[in-house]
Parts: structure tokens; sequence; C-alpha cells
């Protein structure tokens, strides 16, 4: 598979203008593109679509490429943009003469098979839409007119598109079945909790293989975000107003169902701390927990760590002080400090840069790991976004931005790639993506049932009242 997106180091603010042989000092247009010493700043979207294709003489760089792609659906609907790059590749140097064309398209054909290359190993979901594939079958085509060797690589090429969207169909459908049992319900009053009798300690007593299998179901998980779903994020929340109806029926599945995993982690580590009727044992479930929220700091999984480090700070389980009092927390102070939010996540964002830098000179596939934690980078995209306009005065696009915006997304997409090296425990992944875990009001009462209320305000809460009306209501009869 070729290289179709570069790395964060490589994709600056101002990739492209090192392309030109000519060096402008101020800004200066050409053909609708607006350079700033020497680098692409702006254009109107015509002139960027324009800029895009190519010619026999002429193909785009490669971040160039990356950085449009993503960013033009802000713009318009991908289907547009392939037809408008099929026209402008092909119709738009027809002259009608048979034998002229023909060389015409053989000559141009290898480059936008590459073009097209480009496009479906970096955005493979934008071809779920029939459109998508129309345009790239017609292409095919038009294609075997005048170079059989394109055409073969053109069918190559959909045989791969189709494998993946085949591979992202089933991971889809899995996600369904394994969610419906794992996620947290809503709320219900409940007068008592049943515990369960299987735990992860029966399982897996080695926090490190526990963080590996962790560190398994992050990456997997990944590995199915495409780089468009942050786009369409938070085109949800503020959609262009020419493409309402496009944009309010699409879904960033992927990325969703990789944020309800936090959210079931997180949930599964109180669950399983708040499960244990003796005081010794969710002691040792507390220190066993934390072990592994150091273990993934190692590795550098930080969405697991944070996401231990939250189920371990609900309510449920930091009220259980007798349970604490047995448990030396200074490993735990440490990883809060690691993760804490002051100052805009400083010291998480120093660590991340650490394990970044780890990443880049690595010699073995383990040092490569880096899992941010996701959901604050996620906002990080979002403010970058919401802090800054997609379109200049003069209605041009504001390519600055997205230069930045393609930067963050393909350092995402580095850490994508990386192969989880760890040996897979079938049993204890299953447990972790399936096994029930409490409501919020299920962990409270588990929590009540444990260590009683120690104050005024937790003995006038709603369930803790229902669970001792409960409890009279079994001593009398």
């Amino acid at each position: 598979m070729p290289q179709t997106t570069p790395f964060s180091a490589k994709i600056i603010p101002n990739p492209y203008g090192s392309g030109h042989s000519h060096y402008t000092p101020v800004e200066e247009s050409y053909g609708g593109l607006v350079y700033h010493d020497n680098n692409l700043v702006s254009g109107s979207l015509e002139a960027l679509i324009q800029h895009l294709v190519p010619t026999v003489d002429y193909y785009p760089d490669r971040s160039y490429i990356f950085t449009f792609l993503l960013s033009s659906r802000l713009f318009l609907h991908p289907f547009e943009l392939m037809s408008r790059v099929c026209y402008l590749c092909v119709e738009h140097h027809r002259v009608g003469d048979p034998q002229i064309d023909k060389k015409r398209i053989r000559d141009i054909a290898p480059k936008i098979v590459q073009l097209l290359t480009e496009w479906t190993e970096t955005f493979p979901y934008d071809f779920r839409d029939e459109r998508m594939m129309r345009s790239l079958k017609e292409m095919t085509h038009r294609l075997a007119f005048g170079d059989e060797l394109s055409r073969r690589a053109m069918q190559r090429l959909i045989q791969r598109l189709l494998r993946k969207l085949t591979i992202l169909g089933q991971y889809e459908e899995s996600l369904v079945t394994s969610g419906t049992a794992a996620k947290p319900g809503g709320l219900k009053v409940k007068q008592h909790v049943v515990r369960r009798e299987d735990s992860v300690l029966n399982l897996c007593d080695d926090p490190f293989i526990l963080a590996q299998q962790l560190t398994h179901i992050e990456m997997e998980r990944l590995s199915y975000i495409g780089p468009e779903e942050f786009v369409q994020a938070f085109t949800q929340k503020r959609p262009s107003d020419n493409h309402k109806s496009f944009f309010s029926k699409r879904r960033a599945s992927n990325l969703e169902a990789y944020v309800e995993w936090f959210n079931r982690l997180s949930y599964l580590v109180a669950t399983e701390i708040c499960l244990p009727v003796k005081k010794k044992h969710r002691a040792r479930v507390l220190e066993f927990f934390i072990d592994v929220a150091r273990e993934c700091f190692n590795i550098g999984n930080f969405n697991s760590l944070m996401a231990i480090i939250t189920g371990m700070n609900m309510n449920p389980v930091s009220r259980l002080k007798k349970t604490w009092g047995k448990v030396n927390t200074d490993k735990f102070e440490i990883l809060e400090h690691q993760m804490d939010p002051s100052n805009n996540f400083y010291n998480y964002r120093t660590a991340l840069r650490g394990a970044t830098q780890r990443s880049a000179t690595a010699h073995t596939t383990r040092e490569k790991i880096v899992i941010p934690f996701f959901s604050l980078f996620i906002k990080d995209i979002y403010f970058l976004n919401e802090g800054c306009a997609s379109r200049m005065p003069n209605g041009h696009i504001n390519f600055e931005k997205f230069w930045e915006l393609a930067k963050q997304v393909s350092e995402f997409l580095s850490w994508r790639q990386v192969i989880c090296p760890f040996e897979r425990d079938r049993k204890t992944l299953q447990y972790l993506i399936s096994v029930s875990v409490f409501t919020e009001d299920e962990l409270q009462l588990a929590s009540y049932e444990s260590e009683g209320p120690e104050n005024n305000l937790e003995r006038d809460t709603p369930l803790f009242l229902i669970h001792t009306a409960s409890l009279s209501l079994i001593t009398t009869f």
C-alpha cells in the first residue's frame, strides 16, 4: 500500500509552497489561489478543485491532496467533488478526435489512477455512497478507452476498496452485537443490587497483561476511525447552510463508538471495585487497577489510563473511605497528577509529546504506541474549527486553517496505523468488551451496601432511602 498520508512532521502549516520556483515575499494571487511567502494560504473553491486535478506535467503534492480532501467536505459533498474531478481529468481535455482523445487519456491515466488511489486508501468511507462508487466505475471505463494497464489498476483499486468496506461493515456489526449487554443502561429505581460472581481478577491478575489487552481494544477501535469523521463531528453541530440535509444524516459512528468505549471502561472499573462484599477484596481490586493504569501510562495508552482514573473518581468509588484507607494511594496520586486538567492538561500534553517523540524514533513496535486521551483530542480539533473562520471576507477558503487541521489529523493517522504487538488473551478481551456493568444507580446502591452513608446528605439521597425501605420490608417479613 502506498503511503498516502504523510506523518504530521511532514505536514506543516504551509508545506505546499516549496513546490514553486519563484519567491513571493508578499501576498499574491495566481489563478484564484493566494500565496504568502510562497505558501498557499487561501483560494476560491473552484481554484482549489482545479489545483487537485493532475495533468500530464503536474501532480499535486500529497499533503495538499490530503488537506483538501479532508476539508472540502465542509463546502461540498464528496460525490460532487468526485464529479468535478472526473470531468476535469478526462472530459475537459476531449477534443472530439478519437485518436487524439485516446492518446491524451493514455498520457494522463497513470496520474488519475494515483490520485484515486490516494483518495480510496485514505478516505475509503466516502465510497459507501453509491454515487461515489458509480463515478469510480465510470472512470474505470473511461480509462479503458486509452490504457489497458490503467484499467487493470483501477479494477485492483476497486477490489481493495470493497474489501476495506466489507471489513468495516463486519466491525460495525460486531459493535452492535457486543454493545447490547455491555453498555451502562439508563437510571432505574432499584431496591438492591444483584452482584455477579465473575471478576476480572479471576481471568487476569497481571496488571501488565490487562493493560496490553486494553491497548488491543483501543488500537483496534482507533484503526476504524476515518479521518473525515473528525470534520463530520463538528459539521453536525453547525452544518453548512447549503448542505444541512447531508450532514444531518451522517453519523460519525466509529468515532462515537470509541467515545462510548471510554465510558464503558470507566463504568467497568467502578463496577469491578464495587462488586466485592468484603473490604479487603475491594481494596485489592483498587490496587490492581492502579497498577493497570500505571502500565497503560508506560505503554503510551493514555485513553485507557484516563478511563480508569475516571472510574475510580466516580462518586460510588471515591466515597468508599474505609476501602481507600487500606490502599497505598501514592501511585494513584502520581497518575492523577499526570492527567490533571489544570493549565489545559499541561502535564498530560507534556507526556504526550514525550510519547510522540519516542514513537518517531522507535526501534520496536511497542515503542511506537501512542493512544491519546481521545475526548481531549476531539476537543482540540473542535476548538481549532470554532476559533478560526473557514472562509475569508472575500469568500475564499481559509487554507491556512486547514493546513493546521490536517497536521493534527495526520498525526492521529500515524498513531492509528501502528499494529499492536502484544499477544491476545481472547477470554480477557471478550470479558472486557461484553461483561455486564452496573448502571449509575446500581453503582450507588452497591457502594451504600458496602459502606453505609457517612453524612446527612448521603442519608437523604433517594437511592439510599429506597434501599433502607426495602431492607426494612425484608426484615419485617
